[in-house]
């Protein structure tokens, strides 16, 4: 099925807590290995020796010695926890987490992760996860090898299932600047953000420093008060800017166009040339009462006072036939002016009554041509 969009980029006032964030106060990624136990004979195969070996470590530290090649591992899978540490997390406060199955266990479903240390980029604790996993689908399957797998069941999450034991140290009040990241960079956007925040304050204490960077000086009547200057800069609305696009995925059919597109003045002939070569067969049968085939010779019969006459053998044969069918559609000229909207263009090209792959195949044809002002994208 195609879909064509157009996306207005005529944006309103947005925002500058929707368009950038101050430097340091993002989250964190944080990961770690554990073991998922209470499978119902869906875990790791025995063929899974890091399971087998985790499993073992596991009860040695509890206690427990045994052999790597005495335990079975059907009731256990090895599983990756992710989970995204919040900017000014506290000790105590819980995350939710992402665990995933590492070995070829079938199924996560009614496991619980045993306790399971999360570490960041620089190897230390930051938090520890461990309960219930809710799989949220199930995989049936028989013993012939047929089954039914409904969702994703080696990948969990546990809501909360990670409580934060060491705090990520981010220090606000103590700052004499402030820089603000866009999500998208652009220098038009920047400056709009900057003078936005110039307005606010009344003095020049922000300036663009590149297409994605606002520096931001914290005014004297703020120092220590850090937090009410940023919760004020977040609500300024800025009307930000972008680029003009049109970006195409070719495997769906799908057209997204941003209304800041414009088209020169272009002529656009549309008409499709459609061969169909059909291939079929036909059954021959012979005529009633036909002689048999013949099996070395043609076989002769002799009419009485006309000599030899020669009656060919009847047999069913196959004979193959070729259909072929060729439709051409009456061609279409467009005159496109120069200047008109992406909008006014998609309106005139329907009227051609084009399909989303043919106004693929014209798009692609206009930026060729140069006549598309604007960037122009295939996925």
């Amino acid at each position: 099925m195609s879909l064509l969009l157009l996306l207005s980029e005529a944006f309103g006032a947005t925002r500058i807590k929707d368009l950038a964030y101050i430097q340091g106060v993002r989250p964190n990624e944080l990961i770690g290995y554990g073991l998922v136990v209470g499978l119902n004979g869906t875990g790791d195969k025995r063929g899974t020796k890091f399971t087998v070996q985790s499993l073992a470590n596991m009860l040695v530290r509890m206690g427990v010695t045994v052999k790597p090649s005495d335990i079975k591992v059907k009731n256990v899978a090895a599983v990756v926890v992710t989970a995204k540490l919040p900017p000014f997390a506290k000790r105590g406060t819980r995350i939710d987490v992402l665990v995933s199955s590492i070995g070829d266990a079938t199924s996560l479903q009614g496991g619980t992760l045993l306790l399971t240390p999360l570490r960041g980029p620089d190897g230390q604790v930051y938090a520890v996860a461990q309960g219930p996993v809710s799989v949220g689908g199930f995989a049936v399957g028989g013993a012939a090898g047929g089954g039914v797998q409904k969702n994703h069941p080696t990948v969990g999450k546990i809501p909360g299932g990670a409580i934060v034991e060491r705090e990520v140290p981010l220090e606000l009040e103590g700052r004499r600047t402030l820089r603000v990241y866009l999500f998208r960079p652009d220098f038009t956007t920047a400056l709009r953000v900057a003078e936005a925040i110039n307005r606010h304050m009344g003095s020049e204490v922000a300036s663009a420093e590149d297409a994605a960077t606002v520096t931001v000086r914290v005014p004297e009547g703020f120092r220590g008060r850090v937090v009410p200057l940023i919760a004020a800069l977040e609500q300024l609305e800025v009307a930000p800017d972008a680029v003009a696009k049109v970006v195409i995925d070719e495997r769906t059919g799908t057209i997204v166009m941003g209304e800041r597109v414009r088209i020169r003045t272009v002529a656009v002939s549309h008409g499709n040339l459609t061969v169909q070569i059909r291939e079929r067969t036909r059954v021959s049968q012979p005529y009633p009462f036909a002689p048999p085939p013949p099996s070395t010779s043609t076989p002769t019969v002799t009419a009485p006072g006309e000599g030899v006459v020669t009656v060919p053998g009847g047999q069913t044969v196959v004979v193959p036939e070729s259909e072929v069918k060729v439709e051409e559609e009456k061609g279409h000229m467009a005159l496109i002016e120069e200047g008109v909207t992406i909008g006014e263009v998609v309106r005139a090209l329907n009227a051609l009554g084009v399909s989303t792959r043919d106004l693929i195949s014209i798009l692609q044809a206009i930026k060729a041509a140069g006549a598309l002002e604007g960037d122009l994208e295939v996925m």
